[in-house]
């Protein structure tokens, strides 16, 4: 499985947004069926904004699904085809 930690870039919103796209365009093509992106648990601000990265109408043709683990907060599954 594919993974992606935020926690170093938190800071930087052109890095946070470039590490999204090109780790789910990555995904995408890599033909793995599940990557996670861990955001941490923290304020929840990072999740938030990775939740709503996720829901741009181009970035979501690209994947299946995604949710917040039931078990960790702190991580965001994307399903792919």
């Amino acid at each position: 499985m594919m993974s992606l930690d935020l926690h170093p870039l938190f800071r930087n919103n052109r890095d946070i947004e470039l590490a999204l796209r090109q780790f789910v365009f990555k995904a995408n093509h890599s033909g793995e069926t599940v990557a996670e992106i861990i955001p941490g648990k923290g304020s929840g601000q990072l999740r938030a904004r990775v939740l709503a990265f996720l829901d741009q109408k181009h970035i979501r043709k690209l994947y299946v699904r995604r949710e917040v683990d039931s078990g960790n907060t702190g991580r965001i599954l994307v399903y792919f085809k």
